[in-house]
């Protein structure tokens, strides 16, 4: 007998929650055969048959949160792996007439049913923007495997039933409304998934590191004049991609801060290549997918990977490596209006750095002038373990100057 267990599909991973099985108890299986979904901290992910066999038994219901280690199902291993039976496939494929009854079904608990219900991730995640609960919807696709279009049409039939209810409710006796029940006076959002995940590492960040903030003003003109010029050359280079690249460089030269400290062996172990983290808004919460190797690579190439990072990001469609292994990690809120933050580190890491609004201000000069330039707030988060303050404020400086003198910072790269 084969355990399927829950395994570390990710960095630090310690639990993750059952959203779906692709399998049924008694069902052949073959090897690398996908047999249930799992929603990790960051990442939907699929968990494969490791042998032929048959499905024994299923031990988790879904929506439940499991441990590491959990057995998930078990598989009777050297049976056959042979498809279904031809009959039971041609009862799944031959054309019918559908049924005309109501898409909304009422599914008593603890039916196996509801711990078989077959959708895809972009399925699920329309059900869960329309609030409902897919295991009452009736899948019409192939083996019953739910649709969106089976979403939209339940959404329709209920929200037309609760408005025929609300039209009841407006002619019935004042004596009998008062009878009804009142429903509670809030709504919630489920605390689990990739939300939960979260908490419990923002929690062990701040819980574990003594978190230290540098604030800095960084002039941006220069750099924002010089993109203008790539322009010209029909080279759009990205403001982000010149903030990794400056910090690469600076990373280089202050190890302390691409680093991570193993207090079990009393070191602190210096990385020898700068994996940069993207600090990433999705829908379902925070992401970091990774830059591998930001200072070995070109403006240019830092600048499509993190587009297509980001985009894969939006998607649920980043792989585990691209989202572990980051050594340091920025947050580039300043599109979206930030003017300042204190940032969590992204544990275990040493520092991150925050880049806020960019936004033209009086300033003076080394001639006593005023003039306009475009300021930019920076916040360089640290952990005072490892670094102090000294050191922080100059590793900021050379992120600064490169920054401030981005012709500068193209001389590094020769």
């Amino acid at each position: 007998m084969i355990e399927v267990k829950l395994h570390d599909i990710g960095e630090g991973m310690t639990e993750g929650d059952i959203i779906s099985y692709l399998v049924k108890e008694g069902e052949n299986v073959s090897v690398d055969q996908p047999l249930v979904e799992v929603q990790t901290e960051k990442m939907v992910a699929e968990l494969t048959s490791p042998a032929n066999g048959t499905v024994k038994e299923i031990l988790i219901e879904t929506g439940k949160t499991i441990s590491v280690g959990t057995t998930i199902l078990t598989i009777a291993s050297g049976q056959s792996a042979d498809p279904a039976p031809a009959k039971e496939e041609a009862a799944t494929i031959a054309p019918a007439a559908p049924p005309q009854k109501s898409m909304v079904m009422e599914r008593p608990k603890g039916d196996p049913l509801s711990n078989r219900v077959k959708a895809a991730p972009y399925t699920r995640k329309v059900a869960r923007e329309n609030d409902v609960d897919i295991t009452l919807v009736e899948g019409t696709g192939r083996a019953g495997r739910i649709t969106v279009e089976d979403i939209l049409r339940y959404v329709d039939e209920r929200d037309n039933g609760q408005a025929k209810t609300a039209a009841a409710l407006v002619d019935m006796p004042s004596a009998e409304k008062e009878a009804i029940p009142q429903a509670e006076q809030f709504d919630t959002i489920p605390f689990k998934g990739r939300r939960k995940q979260i908490a419990m590492k923002m929690s062990q960040s701040l819980f574990t590191i003594p978190h230290v903030c540098h604030y800095e003003e960084v002039d941006m003109t220069e750099l924002l004049n010089f993109r203008k010029e790539l322009k010209y050359m029909d080279e759009n280079i990205s403001v982000a991609a010149f903030f990794i690249k400056a910090l690469a460089i600076s990373l280089k030269e202050y190890r302390v801060f691409n680093a991570k400290l193993d207090e079990e062996n009393e070191v602190i172990r210096l990385e020898k290549s700068v994996h940069m983290g993207i600090a990433a808004d999705a829908e379902e919460g925070l992401i970091v997918p990774v830059i591998r190797d930001a200072d070995k690579k070109s403006l240019r190439t830092i600048h499509q990977e993190m587009k297509e990072l980001t985009q894969k990001a939006k998607e649920n469609k980043l792989t585990v490596r691209e989202i572990t292994g980051s050594t340091f990690t920025i947050s580039n809120v300043g599109p979206m209006g930030s003017i300042g933050a204190t940032p969590i580190i992204n544990y275990p890491e040493t520092g991150l750095m925050a880049f806020h609004k960019t936004k033209k201000m009086p300033v003076v000069n080394e001639h006593d002038e005023i003039v306009i330039r475009s300021m930019m707030n920076v916040t360089m988060t640290f952990d005072h373990r490892v670094a102090d303050g000294g050191t922080a404020i100059a590793f900021t400086n050379r992120f600064k100057s490169l920054i401030e003198n981005p012709k500068k910072l193209m001389l590094e790269l020769v």
